[in-house]
């Protein structure tokens, strides 16, 4: 393990909160989760970090995973396992209480409320997601570039995504962005 009880502390905080912030999905935190590991802790470079979601985002399974891995990074197995625990624990605990309080109150006029006012705070924090990750990794106007080119062909075509990052894949494996 890289860092002692300190730093697991740190971990378990930092994502059991983010736990709690993390509506629509563990992208919906990103920025913080980046603001955090590579700004306020130093547990990361943006490098690491944009490598670490690349990999949480290829990888099959929940797009969480970037906590484990950010945890594994900062402080070994234990980080990631007390990452993953945060990060999971929480929401897990609200959900099942919000969701019985639903059942009981979705109807209601406060209910409806809800639910159509945190549909664009979920998609403005995935928007940040995105502003992020294009400001860590698009480092170069090629870059930038393949990313605008990506972006244009899954906004206005029907053509299947993985094709868009085949192809972004091989203009990397060839050295040519």
């Amino acid at each position: 393990m890289k860092g002692g009880g300190d730093i697991l502390l740190a971990i378990f905080a930092q994502f059991a909160v983010l736990s709690l912030l993390a509506f629509g999905g563990a992208n919906a935190v990103v920025p913080e989760i980046h603001r955090q590991a590579v700004e306020a802790h130093r547990w990361l470079t943006d490098a690491d970090f944009a490598a670490l979601y690349a990999i949480s985002q290829a990888a099959p399974g929940p797009n969480l995973m970037i906590a484990s891995l950010v945890g594994w990074k900062a402080a070994g197995l234990a980080g990631g396992l007390v990452a993953t625990v945060a990060i999971c624990a929480p929401s897990c605990l609200l959900t099942f209480w919000a969701a019985k309080a639903w059942d009981r109150y979705r109807e209601t006029p406060w209910g409806r409320a809800l639910a159509e006012g945190l549909a664009p705070v979920t998609v403005g924090l995935v928007a940040a997601t995105a502003w992020l990750l294009l400001r860590a990794a698009d480092v170069n106007v090629r870059l930038g570039a393949v990313t605008a080119i990506a972006a244009a062909v899954a906004g206005f075509t029907r053509l299947n995504p993985l094709w868009t990052l085949g192809v972004a894949a091989g203009l990397g494996f060839f050295g040519l962005v």
